[in-house]
């Protein structure tokens, strides 16, 4: 009797045959939303041109305590940034058979430290969120152990490194770019966290598209924050009480956005007929203030629910022997245009 020793099909395979991602293929394998009918049909025909059959021991062994994964957060990560991402972690873990538990970096703790911490929770993978996902050691002290990382908006992609984002710089440029072609000249600033990268992004968008208007860029305009709401009144009152304000602010995120409206209401400003303000994020706030927000859909949720996906990939291709050919994701980003803002007013 002839013994055949040829390795059964994998996933990978299944996605070079149809010529998609493995991303791709799992999400048409599992029934998943954000695949077009062509590559759907293409990965079944590969399904059965290869007899591929689910690792049914590897999905088990997914369920096990083993395949516990954390959210990893500082204290410096805003609360409704934080909520989105639990809720596409919650959404999306349950569907990958994973069982996520939340974690917070003690204020001050080394990266050693975090990663004990880590470790007695007894995980296999770890989402990193700004700004953790750039602390270059605690991702080398994690690597080490064997637990995998995920990075959300890291600064840089690293080829070998799990990472899920989009183009804040890009985002930016988009949104200073509709307040130029509302007529808008002269417009403030308000940085983010300086230990976030993605607030340095954001600051060169916006410092590209005046440059690329033949727009001076007055450093008097741009004023620091930290992504909080109290950063954000702090800021304002700087913006709007020099000798010749802005007619229009950006925000890093909607949260300082919200308190530069409530310092403009305070000062009896009119918005947008007065000044336009806009955020970055599209946090639930911004359309539950008044007057609701214009701002960049940064899709925070959709980017926890892609990281818990790129750990199942890499947690299947483990158990399977096959190498991993995902190492970033990058989500669109959507301007939503609300009430805030507006053509600026004649003086």
């Amino acid at each position: 009797m002839q013994r055949n020793d040829r390795k059964p099909p994998t996933i990978k395979d299944v996605a070079a045959r149809a010529g998609v991602s493995v991303m791709t293929a799992s999400r048409a394998i599992n029934g998943k939303a954000l695949v077009s009918p062509s590559a759907r049909q293409a990965v079944a025909r590969a399904v059965e041109a290869l007899g591929y059959v689910p690792n049914a021991s590897a999905r088990a062994l997914a369920g096990s305590a083993d395949r516990r994964v954390a959210l990893l957060h500082s204290n410096s990560t805003t609360s409704a940034y934080l909520g989105e991402l639990l809720l596409g972690a919650l959404a999306e873990a349950p569907q990958r058979h994973l069982h996520l538990v939340v974690e917070q970096c003690a204020p001050g703790a080394s990266a050693q430290e975090v990663v004990d911490q880590v470790a007695q929770a007894h995980v296999a993978g770890v989402i990193l969120p700004p700004p953790l996902c750039d602390w270059s050691e605690l991702v080398d002290l994690l690597t080490q152990r064997d637990i995998a990382v995920v990075a959300i908006a890291p600064d840089r992609d690293g080829p070998d490194r799990l990472s899920v984002g989009t183009d804040d710089r890009h985002a930016a440029y988009d949104l200073a770019r509709h307040l130029i072609d509302l007529g808008h000249r002269r417009i403030g600033f308000i940085e983010g966290n300086p230990r976030h990268r993605a607030s340095a992004r954001r600051l060169q968008g916006f410092r590209d598209c005046l440059a690329d208007h033949g727009i001076a860029v007055d450093d008097a305009l741009v004023a620091a924050g930290d992504f909080s709401f109290r950063s954000g009144l702090d800021a304002a009152e700087l913006l709007l009480g020099l000798a010749k304000p802005p007619t229009a602010i950006f925000a890093c995120n909607d949260d300082m956005a919200a308190a530069a409206i409530t310092v403009a209401h305070q000062r009896r400003l009119n918005v947008p007929g007065d000044i336009s303000i806009c955020g970055f994020d599209d946090t639930p706030l911004a359309s539950a203030i008044w007057p609701a927000l214009t701002t960049i859909r940064q899709p925070i949720r959709d980017m926890s629910r892609e990281a818990i996906g790129l750990l199942a990939m890499r947690f299947r291709s483990q158990d399977e022997g096959s190498g991993d050919s995902i190492a970033a994701v990058k989500l669109d980003y959507q301007l939503i245009r609300r009430q805030s803002d507006a053509v600026p007013a004649r003086h």
